[in-house]
C-alpha cells in the first residue's frame, strides 16, 4: 500500500476567517503557529463565528514577514504578529480566556465590513486554555480552536464523501489542518499515537461537526450540504463525524509531504 503522506497544510489565523495554505509550518503544544491565535468578539465579548455570521468566510489572509494581510471586498488592513494592548475577558464556548484588542481601528475595520459592532483580539501564546481534561494526556494546551490543537482528514474520507453527493465540496468546508493522501477512507478515526516527520502526534477523537461546512467558502452563502449526506452514515452519540482531532506530543516542522507513521 503506498505511503500516508502529508498532502496540505493550513492555518486560519483568525477563527472562522479564511485559510492560509502552507508548504510548512512549525508546531507548538497550541498546534500550528500562528493557527487561530485570533479571534473576533461580539458586544458581550463572546466569540464569534461562520455559524452566525456566514460572510465571516469571505475574508482571504495573505502571511507575510510582519503578520498577516487581511482583504474583504477590495479593501486590505494589516495584522500583526503581536498586539500589545491591555488585556480583556472573552469567552469561546463555555472557556474564559484572557486576550487582547489588537488595535481599535482593526475593530472598527471589521465592525463595519460584518455590519455588527464586533472587537478583534489576539491570543497570546503564553495564555492559558485547557483542552477538556477528560481527553487530555498531559494537561494539553488549545489556541482559539473550537476543542484541540489540530485536525487532519484524509482525502480518502472527502472523495468517498463526494461520491455520495449530488454536488462534490471543496475539503474547505471542513478547515482541517492537515491533509494526507493514502489510506481508507475514514480510517484517521482510529488514529492514536502516531508521527508525521519527526513530530509526534496522538489523536484524541473524531471530530463533531457543527455548521460550518454547510458555507460555501467561496460565496458566504449556506446551504444544507454535505451536512444532510453525512448525517445519514457518519452519525455516532448524535455527533456528525468527519476528521481526527489531534494534540501534539512533540514539536518541531511538518511539511508538505511528510510521511505519516503508525506507532
Amino acid at each position: 500500500m503506498p505511503a500516508k503522506q502529508i498532502s496540505g497544510i493550513w492555518i486560519y489565523p483568525v477563527k472562522s476567517l479564511g485559510g492560509i495554505r502552507m508548504p510548512s509550518a512549525k508546531v507548538l503544544s497550541k498546534g500550528l503557529q500562528h493557527d487561530r491565535r485570533w479571534m473576533l468578539v461580539d458586544e458581550q465579548l463572546r466569540f464569534m463565528t461562520q455559524r452566525e455570521y456566514p460572510a465571516m468566510a469571505l475574508f482571504r489572509l495573505e502571511y507575510n514577514n510582519s503578520g498577516f494581510s487581511i482583504q474583504y471586498d477590495g479593501d486590505t488592513i494589516q495584522l500583526p504578529f503581536e498586539a500589545s494592548s491591555k488585556e480583556i475577558a472573552a469567552t469561546i464556548w463555555n472557556d474564559a480566556v484572557t486576550v487582547q484588542e489588537v488595535s481599535p481601528q482593526h475593530s472598527e475595520w471589521f465592525s463595519i465590513k460584518l455590519g455588527t459592532n464586533c472587537k478583534l483580539v489576539a491570543f497570546p501564546e503564553n495564555n492559558q486554555r485547557n483542552i477538556d481534561i477528560a481527553y487530555a494526556h498531559n494537561g494539553e494546551q488549545v489556541s482559539l480552536a473550537d476543542g484541540y490543537p489540530m485536525l487532519i482528514i484524509g482525502q480518502a474520507s472527502l472523495d468517498d464523501l463526494n461520491n455520495r453527493l449530488d454536488k462534490p465540496v471543496p475539503m474547505d468546508r471542513f478547515r482541517p489542518n492537515l491533509v494526507f493522501n493514502g489510506g481508507e477512507p475514514y480510517e484517521e478515526d482510529s488514529w492514536k499515537d502516531f508521527s508525521i516527520g519527526n513530530c509526534r502526534m496522538a489523536g484524541i477523537k473524531p471530530c463533531g461537526r457543527c455548521t460550518i461546512p454547510t458555507v460555501d467558502q467561496q460565496t458566504g452563502k449556506k446551504g444544507i450540504e454535505p451536512l444532510a449526506t453525512l448525517s445519514v452514515y457518519r452519525r455516532q452519540n448524535n455527533k456528525v463525524l468527519f476528521g481526527q482531532n489531534l494534540v501534539p506530543l512533540s514539536g518541531g516542522i511538518i511539511s508538505e509531504g511528510d510521511i505519516i507513521t503508525m506507532e
